[in-house]
């Protein structure tokens, strides 16, 4: 990770750069490291780039789901006294956002999700009955990339270490069945907040078709596709991801 974490308050988080406020959201096994080239790329183009860690392990059970977690994202801009912000978000943090957007729309100016769960979950917490495996674990984690190389030997240990520590595996197994309770179906029709959609034409963890979905169900969105790219599109092809997302805000005005 290139940019250190600040500790404030219950909240830590990385902030970097000056202007229009974009708050990215990480994944339920993404590390804040996931989104270096973005923090980066728009921390230096007038945006101010801010990463919570979210407490996905630190929660209690009771709490560890999506709206929970959407209303910690509400506190965190109530507690930066930020007013509209844009927010990005992958996999389990596209649907937090999606799901705060629900909740506070006048707080959110433009949405960007990327391999986004809220529709469809392909198992998101599921698999793991052969956790202590190492080569097992080694394999769904390079499954969620196109190229395997990008998982590298940080990253599976990451997931490794996490599956195979009890309280997180239970919190793990809990958000995977509080995304699924919280599909948005008939949620985003109501939706009219600018969104971007960018999407990895070969994700297995939420195929192309839930993307469409996405697409098609949200009244004001864009779709874009980044070839030979996996569920982390910002990770796998950090240049052409900057660059679409660029391209959008600059024609939305953001």
């Amino acid at each position: 990770m290139t940019h250190s974490l600040k500790k404030e308050s219950k909240y830590s988080y990385i902030e970097a750069g000056e202007g229009t406020p974009i708050i990215i959201l990480h994944g339920l096994m993404g590390g804040l490291s996931n989104f270096d080239a973005v923090t980066d790329f728009f921390s230096e183009k007038g945006y101010k780039i801010l990463i919570p860690e979210l407490p996905i392990y630190s929660m209690s059970l009771l709490k560890t789901n999506v709206k929970s977690f959407a209303k910690y994202l509400h506190d965190f801009i109530d507690f930066k006294g930020l007013k509209e912000v844009i927010v990005l978000g992958n996999s389990l943090g596209g649907h937090i956002g999606l799901y705060h957007t629900k909740m506070f729309p006048e707080s959110v100016k433009a949405l960007i999700i990327t391999g986004s769960s809220g529709l469809y979950e392909s198992a998101m917490g599921s698999g793991y009955t052969k956790r202590s495996d190492y080569e097992v674990i080694k394999k769904k984690a390079q499954d969620v990339f196109y190229d395997p190389e990008v998982a590298t030997k940080e990253i599976v240990d990451e997931v490794y270490e996490t599956v195979n520590d009890r309280n997180k595996l239970v919190k793990t197994l809990a958000i995977a069945k509080s995304a699924i309770r919280h599909n948005m179906s008939k949620d985003l029709p109501k939706m009219h907040t600018p969104t971007c959609i960018i999407w990895g034409k070969n994700d297995t963890v939420t195929p192309p078709e839930v993307a469409e979905e996405f697409n098609d169900l949200l009244p004001d969105s864009e779709l874009f596709w980044i070839d030979k790219c996996g569920h982390a599109a910002m990770m796998e092809h950090p240049d052409e991801f900057n660059d679409i997302l660029k391209s959008w805000l600059d024609k939305r005005g953001f």
